[in-house]
């Protein structure tokens, strides 16, 4: 179209400035759009940053809020020092502390057994604290290993011995026949106990424990290894045998015919109680041994004299020299116990609502219990670690030969344990106020910068 159609029109024909000045304001259009999205952009990513920012300072004030309210429970619940975990996270305290009631329950047929101890393959471990507490007692060698043993009435735990430990047990409740078939010209003992009583099994006695009451036993059984126990019982030492070597050490009359008569179990019948027993059993009689042979193996510790003390009552069934405090049965068991190499000292403690066992270590013995009732607080302090915590019904606890510990009742029933110690000898114990008072006062003054008076304040201890 040439100017004179532009002008026909209306319009006019655009100079070289006109042309040249539209581009510049397409772009300058161009910018301000950018910049008010730049705009909105900043305002929006400030809106998230500050929303943000709010957010997490209010879940911080909260969470630091929980956190100290947590301390706090923990502070008026426990009254101790954060729990420490040693190099692989798991709390030092089950160094000293098995929780026994998460442990497995081997179950059979008569009843079933519950173990506190070290194991070879670490597989068998229900969890690492349980496996934190089987080392430990294996590392510090403290020839014990922990049980409870429940025998259904009329259950049996089968005739068996134990390799490489003593065995000593204590009766919480029932009544049971117990047999032990010794060395000497094989002569067998028989005896009757209740609740309360200690029966004493050497190593490599061949020995079987029957329910003979109504309700269930209950056993609470110590052994002198901290190896993995090792144990046989007579049917699986008979049916290891040769058919023809069993007839003839046995001579039955029908010789190995009559042995190919025994019916092995497809599993473990380690307290066994068949169904058919009222077929099988038509007459049983239980006897009791002479005194002189019963009570090498058996104490009655609830009959037994109390040693009481500021907070609670022991009694012990242990070794004394010269028999001192002793009667002439409880003089026997004494006497037995420091014959056999490795055996134990046990006793009941009993420490009163919000009593303390003070703090104290034992010279010549480790030291390890099981909580029958009530519950309590623990401190241990060994060579390279010092633990604080809390105990209750069924967990087992121990404490290495020279560590310094206490126990304190905590609730307001009175706190029981039984105890045992690893010797057959008499226990040596020192107890903290004991040692404070037999160290000079300028020797503590020097220790702890306080003035040689002031220790005149520690109260002389009661004997």
């Amino acid at each position: 179209m040439d100017n004179q159609a532009f002008e026909m029109h209306g319009e006019s024909i655009p100079s070289s400035s006109k042309t040249t000045e539209w581009p510049k304001k397409e772009i300058f259009q161009e910018r301000k759009s950018y910049c008010s999205l730049m705009k909105i952009f900043l305002v929006c990513l400030l809106a998230c940053v500050i929303t943000t920012t709010i957010g997490v300072l209010a879940l911080s004030f909260i969470y630091a809020e929980n956190i100290g309210f947590l301390k706090q429970t923990d502070v008026k619940n426990s009254d101790t020092t954060p729990p420490k975990a040693d190099e692989k996270g798991v709390d030092i305290k089950f160094r000293f502390l098995n929780q026994l009631g998460k442990s497995k329950v081997h179950r059979f047929p008569g009843g079933d057994i519950q173990w506190a101890r070290f194991r070879n393959d670490v597989n068998e471990y229900q969890s690492v604290e349980e496996m934190e507490f089987g080392k430990s007692i294996n590392n510090f060698r403290s020839k014990m290993t922990f049980g409870t043993l429940r025998i259904k009435s009329e259950g049996l735990r089968v005739p068996h011995w134990h390799f490489n430990a003593n065995e000593h047990g204590y009766l919480l409740k029932g009544t049971a026949w117990i047999g032990v078939i010794d060395a000497d010209d094989s002569v067998v003992t028989t005896y009757n106990v209740t609740a309360g009583q200690v029966i004493f099994f050497p190593r490599n006695t061949l020995h079987w424990i029957k329910n003979v009451g109504k309700e269930e036993c209950m056993f609470l059984l110590f052994f002198t290894t901290h190896e993995e126990l090792k144990t046989l019982d007579v049917d699986d030492a008979f049916f290891s045998t040769p058919e023809d070597i069993a007839a003839r050490a046995l001579k039955p009359q029908g010789g190995v015919n009559f042995i190919r008569t025994f019916k092995k179990q497809t599993e473990d019948q380690a307290i066994n109680l068949p169904p058919n027993l009222k077929e099988l059993v038509q007459n049983a009689s239980y006897v009791q041994s002479p005194d002189s042979l019963v009570w090498r193996y058996f104490y009655d510790l609830k009959g037994s004299a109390e040693y009481p003390f500021p907070g609670g009552i022991f009694q012990w069934a242990r070794y004394r020299i010269n028999g001192t405090g002793l009667n002439k049965t409880e003089k026997i068991f004494s006497e037995s116990l420091n014959k056999h190499e490795n055996t134990l000292t046990l006793a009941t403690l009993r420490i009163f609502s919000n009593g303390l066992g003070q703090p104290h270590f034992h010279f010549n013995a480790n030291e390890m219990g099981y909580v029958i009732s009530g519950c309590g607080k623990v401190g241990v302090i060994a060579s390279d670690v010092t633990a604080n915590f809390n105990i209750d019904i069924g967990d087992v606890i121990f404490f290495p030969v020279g560590s310094q510990h206490y126990i304190k009742s905590v609730c307001d029933e009175d706190l029981f344990l039984i105890l045992a110690y690893s010797t057959g000898n008499q226990l040596e114990t020192l107890r903290m106020n004991d040692y404070f008072h037999a160290t000079a006062d300028h020797i503590l003054a020097q220790l702890f910068f306080k003035e040689q008076n002031e220790f005149k304040k520690i109260l002389q201890p009661s004997k």
